[in-house]
């Protein structure tokens, strides 16, 4: 059965919005566990901008599942992720103006960088998903690369509106689930899922993880974070 990852940054981004200290996102991982979560993901990007290094050292200290990180590939966060070894490193493209991750790493054009970032997280024992859109050239660029997960973008699914612009990102998502297998790489997906078009992706078979982040930290704004995680462990488990 598919796992569910809950993303916490934006518990960290309300509270960076006032410079506190609450809401504490490692307190919010904790009652992800509890309410049903599989792993705990975190992206501490290079401004800082939302999760600091002192919740990456405590959820080092108390996610009891998987934790997660996700992180350019560069030498200060290769060497954050060697110091404090997570579960997983999830490589991601990162730039300073965005809101949030647009779009999947160029592994084929970075090859090179990317396979030496690989290396250095193998020699520390841990694994490596690359976050890339399903595209046939960008996957087997990672098997060339030495990663051991791929991690589908599922932003242009999730932005479609109607079914008849839907449907062939999920056919694509369909095949690079299969080529990811073929090549022996494990699956996971995220970005953009919520409780309505998870269900249309979750009955695809091979993927291994939904990695999910605003719309459950979003919801649980209302509903509560228990009840947010729940809910999305229910629709992804009876899907």
């Amino acid at each position: 059965m598919a796992r569910l990852g809950v993303n916490i940054d934006h518990v960290a981004t309300i509270r960076q919005a006032r410079g506190g200290v609450e809401p504490d996102p490692v307190a919010a991982a904790a009652m992800a566990e509890l309410a049903g979560a599989d792993g705990i993901i975190v992206h501490l990007r290079e401004d800082r901008r939302h999760i600091q290094d002192r919740d990456l050292r405590l959820l080092r200290e108390t996610v009891k599942t998987k934790l997660n990180l996700e992180m350019a590939a560069t030498r200060e966060m290769i060497g954050i992720a060697l110091s404090l070894k997570p579960d997983m490193c999830t490589l991601v493209p990162e730039k300073r103006q965005e809101l949030t991750t647009e779009g999947g790493l160029d592994v084929r054009i970075n090859v090179q960088q990317i396979s030496e970032a690989v290396d250095l997280l193998h020699e520390g024992n841990i694994p490596v998903s690359l976050f890339i859109d399903p595209d046939p050239d960008q996957i087997k660029a990672v098997d060339k690369a030495g990663a051991d997960y791929i991690e589908i973008h599922t932003g242009t699914f999730a932005e479609a509106k109607e079914w008849k612009s839907q449907e062939p990102e999920l056919i694509k998502i369909e095949n690079a689930v299969k080529l990811a297998q073929k090549l022996g790489l494990g699956v996971n997906a995220g970005h953009g899922l919520n409780y309505v078009n998870i269900k249309k992706v979750a009955v695809i078979r091979g993927i291994e993880e939904y990695n999910i982040g605003h719309s459950i930290i979003s919801r649980a704004v209302l509903v509560g974070l228990e009840r947010a995680v729940r809910e999305m462990v229910d629709l992804i488990k009876y899907a």
